[in-house]
């Protein structure tokens, strides 16, 4: 079983290889993600999860995600990052994975 922070990790490495596959294996079938604050999310499902970030990987050849820190606590991980790569210039980043079974069930995002 792989913990929180081999599950943000491996999820990391994987987008910055832009390797959708890798990318989505470290995410739960019925995956949630949010922007941190809506109660509804912006990707629901591996399906979903893997059209969203799969065409932002095609897209963005110079895609880089830097870890600034992480914390651990409990089954959750919490990632502040600095992505490059986007259309929309660098940008200052933080996301909480909640982490069960070794994979990632629920994400919340906030862009600075």
């Amino acid at each position: 079983m792989i913990t929180p922070e081999q599950a943000a990790q491996a999820q990391l490495d994987a987008y910055n290889a832009r390797n959708i596959d890798a990318f989505a294996e470290v995410y739960a079938d019925d995956v949630q993600l949010y922007s941190l604050g809506s109660d509804t999310p912006f990707c629901s499902g591996k399906e979903q999860l893997r059209e969203r970030y799969g065409a932002m990987f095609a897209q963005c050849e110079q895609l880089n995600c830097r870890l600034i820190s992480r914390i651990i606590c409990g089954n959750t991980a919490i990632d502040e990052e600095r992505v490059t790569g986007l259309t929309d210039g660098e940008v200052h980043a933080v996301a909480v994975y909640d982490v069960a079974d070794g994979l990632i069930r629920r994400a919340w995002f906030v862009r600075g």
